[in-house]
């Protein structure tokens, strides 16, 4: 019975992320959902991203937490413009399901927007299962989580389509193998692209931010 319960659920959210996917395409505007683990570094990566990018490029961010606008209030220090979901409200969800982003995404006002960046709730599993409309899937993974997560939740890095590996700076204080995490990445998904950063010195930033601004442009036609 939870099976077929949990088969419905998916069902409906793929019917509002093709209706969320036809919006976005009629705004001309790309969306990048982001995920990872609590404590990933994400939002730090996205504070320097939106500082890299802006204002060549236009974007909103859609942040999603079960509760506090902490990292909403992060991101707004950058000028991008900012909204937030909490889930405690719907029972504290650990994902962002289709339905919730078409209102926000129409509150940031996607007519002057380029991209899009949606920063999941902080979770390895639930996220990946539930399709929102987006262009592309991002997954963070730091240094401090251990080399074998993407063979733990390997559907995460199977569905995303390029993935960060942060904190950077640590690994001559970790006993972390950088080599062997991506090469688990390339086992679960052999041609996922891996850009290895650090959030914080900004160090491998470039690859990262050609990438998008590559995806961004080939969409819009900027």
């Amino acid at each position: 019975m939870e099976i077929n319960i949990q088969k419905r659920v998916l069902e409906a959210n793929e019917t509002e992320a093709d209706k969320n996917r036809k919006f976005f395409k009629d705004k001309n505007v790309f969306v990048v959902n982001m995920m990872s683990s609590p404590g990933s570094g994400k939002t730090e990566t996205l504070c320097k991203t939106l500082v890299k990018l802006m204002p060549d490029i236009r974007v909103g961010v859609i942040v999603g937490d079960i509760c506090t606008t902490n990292d909403a209030d992060r991101l707004e220090v950058t000028g991008a413009k900012v909204t937030q979901i909490n889930t405690d409200q719907f029972g504290g969800d650990c994902h962002l399901a289709a339905n919730l982003i078409i209102d926000s995404a129409k509150q940031l006002g996607c007519d002057d927007l380029d991209l899009l960046i949606v920063e999941n709730i902080g979770n390895l599993v639930c996220p990946a299962e539930f399709d929102i409309g987006e262009d592309a899937r991002a997954v963070v993974l730091s240094v401090t989580e251990g080399e074998d997560k993407p063979l733990k939740y390997p559907l995460m890095f199977r569905v995303a389509d390029v993935a960060i590996l942060n904190k950077i700076d640590l690994l001559p204080y970790l006993d972390f193998d950088a080599k062997l995490v991506v090469d688990n990445m390339k086992q679960v998904h052999p041609h996922l692209p891996v850009f290895e950063i650090s959030a914080k010195t900004e160090e491998g930033f470039e690859p990262w931010l050609e990438w998008l601004k590559i995806k961004v442009f080939e969409k819009t036609g900027r």
